[in-house]
């Protein structure tokens, strides 16, 4: 491991807050989307206006005819509207100036794809569905403790989400709302990728980067085999042993950076359950030898990383 540089630690730290502060304003601003308007009553006779309420997704609803009260509702809709969208607009121009210091300073260690993708996953609503499980979670952890692993310990070109299975239909109206397939989804960040024949529970892009989705075993009522949406070409999502005991373990959030500047959230496992994790797969005689040898040094590294920078979530 290799310490951040003093300068690159700092402009981290000024980035995230930043960012923290987007996210904080992305969540007023989703609570404002649509609008409000006065509208005649429907009698020919009618001289009453009444304030309707829109939505995003084109339905309307009354909130009665014109009054102090329903007027005063109106104007704070407007300003609270107003007042999200022009923070909103500034912070986004905040984030551009960071994402240049952060690649002047070489801050990030991610690659784009994956920040894309965490990005719009988040943007969508759709993260909160999801937990990033395998190999890309160590930069949640290194971004953490302000430290660069060895490339031997995070190289790969796969991410892992795990999926619980368990809010299928919470997600299904967040899906329904962000694309027709979780495939359509990640095509809004790179157009080619495409469901791997044999493979339906991997996508891979034109550079051979994968994204994998994971669900626990079949338990109790769970619908297996399940595809994550009505579109024929879309993910059927694997079963994965141990799955189940991650979707219920401590989660944690650190914010990335990729290597050309940009940032997102990272929502995965807690660092002491991901070298639980790694440690059991290190011993599994059907797993691939070199695989189980990069299991055993990401443990290895982690719990080197908890010790020296993190020692606060060794706590119970």
């Amino acid at each position: 491991m290799l310490e951040q540089s003093p300068d690159a630690s700092r402009q981290y730290i000024d980035a995230v807050a930043a960012f923290e502060a987007y996210e904080e304003a992305r969540k007023e601003a989703e609570q404002v989307r649509g609008g409000m308007y006065w509208h005649k009553g429907a009698a020919a006779s009618s001289a009453k206006d009444y304030l309707v309420r829109t939505s995003t997704a084109g339905s309307e609803k009354s909130l009665g005819p014109r009054t102090p009260e329903t007027e005063a509702i109106y104007q704070a809709f407007r300003k609270r509207k107003e007042d999200a969208q022009s923070r909103l607009a500034g912070l986004k121009e905040t984030l551009a100036r960071h994402k240049r210091m952060n690649r002047a300073l070489r801050v990030g260690r991610v690659a784009p794809v994956v920040v894309d993708i965490l990005g719009r996953l988040a943007e969508t609503r759709l993260g909160e569905h999801f937990r990033v499980v395998g190999t890309h979670a160590r930069y949640a952890y290194e971004a953490a403790a302000g430290v660069r692993f060895e490339s031997e310990a995070v190289a790969t070109r796969d991410i892992d989400l795990l999926w619980d299975v368990r809010r299928r239909v919470a997600f299904a109206t967040a899906l329904h709302r962000a694309d027709r397939s979780m495939l359509g989804v990640l095509r809004k960040v790179d157009a080619s990728f495409r469901i791997r024949n044999g493979q339906k529970y991997t996508a891979v892009n034109k550079d051979g980067f994968e994204v994998d989705i994971l669900r626990r075993m079949k338990s109790g009522d769970d619908p297996h085999p399940l595809r994550l949406s009505e579109d024929e070409d879309d993910f059927w999502v694997v079963q994965a042993p141990k799955a189940q005991a991650l979707v219920d373990a401590p989660g944690f959030s650190a914010v990335v950076v990729a290597t050309n500047g940009d940032m997102a959230r990272m929502n995965t496992l807690h660092p002491m359950n991901f070298i639980g994790l790694k440690k059991w797969l290190s011993v599994r005689e059907d797993r691939d030898p070199l695989k189980r040898r990069r299991d055993a040094l990401q443990a290895r590294v982690v719990e080197q990383v908890l010790e020296q920078y993190l020692p606060h979530l060794l706590k119970p």
